[in-house]
């Protein structure tokens, strides 16, 4: 593993802010503490920022030796909100505030991103410029797509933008990287059934919305079985099932909620339109109506080839052809998507390995995503920080 010197040196700093952002968790679109802690870093190392773009975002600017005359530009982010849970962990930088938690990482990626700018910054043995992009908002708030409409791409003209996520289960030194959708489109339904109430022993008086349910349950199903090509990915999970009130009443109303994943647009347009004839039909053959809400959230995340073979590239070359492996596709999502609709890049996994960097006082459950029990791997910093470092340069050097 071929890290950088000065990287290393420093890391043991920025692994103590990285603990102090984790203790202090902030949520979508209130992460002022954190964005404070970050611009402060970036002008104590001589990066002139830009504050508030996505409500919290930070963005930082560190021109190379040509001060940025050449006119290129490559973008790196990482996103700095927490999660709303509770945290099991007690160890010394576990979340001082109730209900909010950093559990996905974000503190580690915003750490891995500081570190960078610390050595960029340094040294600026480059021409061009690196954006560095702290972005507010990635758990459901879509941060990326509020710094977008805030003008991130018109006021700071990169070519390129590239993400990272930390991936527990896979081992440290490990990255994963793939060309094509690599991360799916979060999408969200709500169907609201409304039959005739009335007496549970005398269902011959009413309309029953709760078999129409699980007629529509079922026949969802179908839409992946049989009306999608084989090939193609999708998930329909029905999540949600509210109604009644009494065992002895037959309720008026239920409602049906849950999320729908795919990699493409189109394999999303069909699902949603099939499910909305399923709803509608299902519910006039049983006397009841139905009102059918289909919400698109988050696109899928597509890597571009040329950026995702240079992504690799510059990983080989940090820690050896064999720990840079294929990327599987998840279904689950990441407001990355937005930034690669609009530019091309590349979003990457870096192993976070299985849990045991955790200290004594960890919770009892696994070290996952989204897990009260999860912690970042502060020895990923060097790591990630160095990658972030060589794809810069490398990139600018093109």
């Amino acid at each position: 593993m071929k890290l950088i010197d000065s990287i290393v040196g420093q890391a043991a700093g920025i692994a103590a802010l990285r603990r102090e952002i984790h203790a202090h968790p902030e949520l979508c679109f209130e992460e002022v503490r954190t964005a404070d802690l970050v611009a402060g870093q970036l002008e104590r190392w001589g990066i002139p920022i830009h504050r508030g773009m996505g409500t919290t975002g930070v963005v930082g600017i560190i021109a190379g030796r040509d001060g940025g005359a050449c006119g290129r530009g490559i973008g790196l982010r990482a996103d700095m909100d927490a999660l709303p849970m509770q945290e099991f962990n007690t160890f010394a930088h576990a979340s001082q505030h109730k209900g909010k938690m950093h559990a996905c990482g974000h503190d580690g990626h915003t750490a891995m991103l500081l570190a960078a700018a610390q050595h960029l910054a340094a040294h600026r043995d480059f021409d061009g410029t690196v954006y560095l992009i702290f972005q507010p908002a990635e758990e459901g708030g879509g941060g990326a797509r509020e710094m977008i409409k805030d003008g991130l791409f018109e006021r700071f003209p990169m070519e390129v933008v590239f993400g990272m996520h930390n991936w527990p289960g896979m081992p440290v030194g490990r990255f994963a990287v793939s060309t094509g959708p690599v991360m799916a489109s979060s999408n969200e339904f709500k169907i609201t059934i409304r039959g005739k109430g009335g007496h549970a022993a005398l269902p011959h008086t009413g309309i029953d919305p709760v078999p129409v349910a699980c007629q529509m349950v079922q026949a969802f199903q179908t839409i992946v079985t049989r009306n999608k090509k084989p090939v193609d990915t999708a998930v329909i999970s029905v999540t949600m099932i509210h109604t009644g009130e009494a065992t002895n009443v037959i309720p008026d109303v239920c409602e049906i909620q849950g999320t729908v994943r795919t990699f493409t647009t189109p394999v999303l347009d069909l699902v949603e339109q099939r499910m909305g004839e399923i709803a509608q039909h299902t519910a006039a053959a049983f006397g009841a109506q139905c009102q059918f809400e289909f919400v698109r959230n988050y696109p899928p995340t597509v890597n571009t080839s040329a950026e995702a073979d240079f992504a690799r590239t510059v990983m080989q070359s940090i820690v050896g052809p064999e720990q840079v492996v294929a990327q599987e596709p998840t279904m689950g999502a990441e407001d990355f998507a937005y930034m690669l609709q609009a530019k091309p890049g590349a979003y990457c996994f870096i192993g976070n390995g299985d849990g045991l960097h955790r200290e004594i006082g960890h919770g009892g459950g696994p070290c996952t995503l989204h897990n009260p029990s999860y912690d970042f791997n502060d020895d990923l910093i060097p790591l990630g920080a160095t990658y972030w470092v060589e794809l810069a340069r490398r990139w600018l050097a093109r």
